[in-house]
């Protein structure tokens, strides 16, 4: 009946992934379904741990996160847990040969945000390193299938377009990071006097990871794709947004996609996948 309980894991990983994200859902659903498990499995381990650093409050969070780490490695050294969340990750990180060193990369910078801090361009590298760049490793072994010579030829692509994901993040986030959870993630950047000139730059720089990360989408195997194309054309958009958006606004309101112009995206994806026009 184990078979049961891997299922039951996998059904919640994707419960996770679903209440907590529609753009990376809707991206799930565009991978071979042989992949959607897996990937579903890396979100809901990356959920969790984000969650104890960012919500958890009130709660002894080093603890709670120190904990969760020893469970993540007697998961991934025993081959079970009785934890789902963690149980369907063993077996992605398992069945996939995901190198471990790329878990405690993710879980070390979620450690980073336990501490209210004003990035330095060092520890802004470190921290992109691990809470996007990694990730998006872990997702590239399940999506290259145990192809180690395609692995290693998409690897600087795959850390390129976690990185234009996650400083969108920031940017998009920038107002609750820094007056709610006091973080300023972005190196040489005065939030009290943020005014256009410092946004454009980042957004500069983002633009170079997108592009690079989009040339890595075109190598990736068909059945991985349209699942990260339609990931990336939801950020896409979302940056456009953000451009479009004064610097004053941006800590007014939190920048979003709303639900009807993702399922747009959703199709308008599909059908430039489907002509061969990506």
């Amino acid at each position: 009946m184990m078979h049961l309980y891997h299922s039951s894991s996998d059904r919640i990983n994707k419960l996770i992934t679903r209440a907590y994200s529609t753009s990376f859902s809707l991206g799930i659903l565009g991978l071979n379904r042989s992949l959607r498990d897996p990937i579903y499995g890396i979100y809901g381990f990356v959920r969790v741990a984000d969650e104890i650093v960012d919500t958890f409050h009130g709660f002894d969070k080093d603890t709670l996160l120190k904990r969760f780490w020893k469970d993540t490695h007697l998961a991934l050294d025993e081959g079970v847990s009785t934890n789902p969340v963690l149980h369907s990750f063993q077996r992605v990180v398992n069945t996939y040969q995901i190198d471990r060193s790329l878990i405690d990369t993710f879980l070390a910078s979620m450690e980073m945000d336990l501490d209210d801090r004003t990035y330095s361009q060092a520890e802004y590298e470190k921290y992109i390193l691990g809470s996007a760049e990694v990730v998006g490793l872990m997702c590239l072994k399940v999506f290259v299938g145990g192809n180690q010579a395609k692995y290693e030829e998409l690897t600087p692509f795959a850390m390129k377009l976690g990185s234009a994901f996650q400083k969108i993040n920031f940017l998009r986030d920038v107002s609750a990071d820094f007056n709610t959870l006091g973080r300023t993630y972005f190196p040489n950047v005065d939030l009290t006097a943020f005014d256009d000139d410092a946004k454009r730059a980042i957004e500069e720089d983002i633009a170079v990871d997108f592009r690079m990360g989009y040339e890595g989408i075109l190598r990736l195997p068909k059945g991985a794709r349209f699942g990260v194309y339609i990931a990336y054309m939801y950020y896409y958009a979302l940056f456009q947004k953000i451009m479009r958006t004064p610097s004053t606004h941006i800590f007014q309101s939190r920048i979003r996609i709303n639900n009807p112009k993702k399922y747009r995206l959703f199709v308008s994806s599909y059908v430039r996948h489907a002509l061969n026009l990506l």
